[in-house]
């Protein structure tokens, strides 16, 4: 298994605790309440992964069949 493979994962989540922890301190230093920064941060991390996980799916390369026609 390619090593790209095995990082893809923490790549995802990586990305998505940034953006969280970006809306989270935007959302402290607007409103100074802890708990809604952390209920923006914590949804923002669920979008974020949710969304980049359905994009990996979508733009995965499709594995080719191998050409079986009985007839050529």
């Amino acid at each position: 298994m390619p090593r790209n493979d095995k990082t893809r994962p923490a790549e995802l989540v990586g990305l998505s605790a940034v953006a969280a922890f970006f809306v989270g301190g935007i959302v402290l230093m607007v409103t100074r309440d802890v708990t809604l920064a952390s209920i923006f941060g914590g949804g923002t991390f669920v979008v974020t992964i949710i969304t980049l996980a359905m994009l990996v799916l979508a733009i995965s390369p499709q594995v080719s069949k191998p050409d079986t026609n009985p007839h050529d």
